[in-house]
């Protein structure tokens, strides 16, 4: 089927995720058809920089030859066996490797499918252990701004109301935190004082309701659906602190952040935090296959022992899937032999660089990184942080523009975001941005 009728199908019987479908039938869609290293490449040939990662999942490229072969090894041996009444060796050779690399005391790996699951089955598990404990507690602590992912649980657990707001009568309660981005402070404190200023105004907040709380759940450092908000240096800290002083579990959703994305293997290593739980997804294959675990430490893993009653009653079909657990340690194997960690400052220089195109033009309100995760918050007014009219839809046609530069990009709102694959070389981190640049030099125009 040629390019013109691959579309006119899609446009005719597919439902696109977070998609308005009435400027989506009237785009000049792209249809990929081959990816190749940092590339993607469409039904007509046109190569483009994947600037997103295709959507923070693609870690090593497209086509990888390590994580090709170890998948076509598997696809050989067995595709699937289910892990309800049997278990089987690429699950606990994963299970291994990962209880080894993450932060110490995570001594157990539930799998699922994605980062919602792992992140719902982090909620249930940390509910239930709190309860068995003695805590009777109800109550989830989360941010304003976060996401978790789009199943029920974890929209109860997100923060932000476009997405979320119309599903209110289905959620649970949580108690929802102000959380400490400098660049629109809930206290309105100066960045020298956000962090003294914020960390004790939330600690005062989890404080009056510790009691009904039975776990804290956050994306460490950084929040990513939200427009890459970063919180002041020492926050993961100070919170693990804060849910260690009131007996409340602390969930960590590394699903974005995870795999050096930040710069650390996981975002925890930072500020040398051990959650309870870990949530991982996304990037654990490579972004070939959708798989996610929770680990969790012995004292959550303990509160399920004993007679069936005790048991976790909570499962997907393709728990553990051995063709992605091959792609999974395959993965891993890569980011260690090929020793990707001390490739990143240059990568993460290079973006920086980048970033600093945008400094001079006046409709860029804030540019935030860490890592490898970066943002440019677009804004009708620089001095008052006034945003655009949404319905002009600005970061959307600048990504729509970027296209014509060779780079694939996807907005949050009005906020440009950047999360390469790690296997990109300076040069073409640098022709991400640029391609942007340019690109918001075609919609909003120039320098005044």
């Amino acid at each position: 089927m040629d390019s013109k009728r691959l579309v006119q199908a899609d446009k005719a019987y597919i439902w696109h995720p977070f998609t308005a479908h009435n400027e989506w039938d009237n785009e000049d869609v792209i249809c990929i058809i081959e990816g190749e290293g940092p590339f993607l490449i469409d039904a007509n040939g046109k190569k483009y920089l994947d600037g997103v990662s295709s959507l923070w999942l693609n870690l090593l490229g497209h086509r990888n030859p390590t994580i090709d072969q170890a998948i076509r090894d598997q696809l050989n041996r067995i595709t699937h066996s289910t892990m309800l009444g049997l278990t089987h060796d690429k699950a606990i050779e994963l299970a291994l490797k990962l209880v080894e690399i993450a932060p110490k005391g995570l001594t157990r790996v539930f799998y699922s499918d994605d980062g919602a699951t792992a992140c719902e089955i982090a909620v249930k598990a940390a509910f239930v252990t709190a309860n068995r404990s003695g805590k009777d507690a109800k109550l989830l602590a989360s941010f304003d701004g976060a996401y978790h992912g789009d199943t029920l649980g974890a929209v109860s657990a997100g923060g932000i109301a476009q997405f979320h707001e119309i599903f209110g009568p289905l959620l649970f309660k949580t108690l929802r935190l102000p959380y400490p981005h400098c660049y629109e402070c809930p206290w309105n404190c100066s960045k020298q004082t956000c962090s003294k200023m914020c960390f004790d105004e939330i600690e005062k907040l989890i404080a009056k309701q510790a009691d009904e709380i039975f776990a804290l759940i956050i994306e460490p450092l950084i929040q990513g659906a939200s427009g890459m908000r970063t919180a002041p240096e020492g926050f993961l800290a100070h919170l693990r602190k804060v849910c260690d002083k009131t007996d409340i579990l602390f969930i960590c959703d590394e699903v974005a952040t995870g795999f050096y994305r930040t710069g650390a293997l996981f975002a925890c290593n930072a500020e040398g935090v051990l959650p309870d739980l870990l949530c991982l997804a996304k990037s654990i294959t490579g972004g070939y296959l959708p798989l996610a675990v929770t680990l969790v430490t012995n004292k959550v893993f303990d509160a399920f022992r004993g007679s069936h009653d005790q048991a976790f009653f909570h499962g997907h079909s393709y728990t553990g899937n051995p063709l992605a657990c091959a792609a999974s340690l395959a993965t891993l194997h890569v980011l260690e032999q090929e020793k990707i960690g001390e490739r990143l400052p240059d990568l993460i220089q290079a973006l920086k660089d980048g970033l600093n195109q945008f400094q001079d033009h006046p409709n860029v309100g804030d540019i935030r990184q860490l890592g490898l995760m970066a943002a440019v918050e677009l804004v009708a007014d620089r001095a008052t942080k006034t945003p655009f009219d949404p319905t002009l839809r600005i970061g959307r046609k600048i990504c729509l523009a970027s296209r014509n530069y060779g780079v694939i990009l996807r907005p949050l709102g009005d906020t440009l975001v950047f999360m390469p694959p790690l296997i990109c070389t300076p040069d073409q981190i640098l022709q991400i941005t640029q391609a942007a640049r340019r690109a918001l030099a075609d919609v909003l125009g120039e320098c005044r």
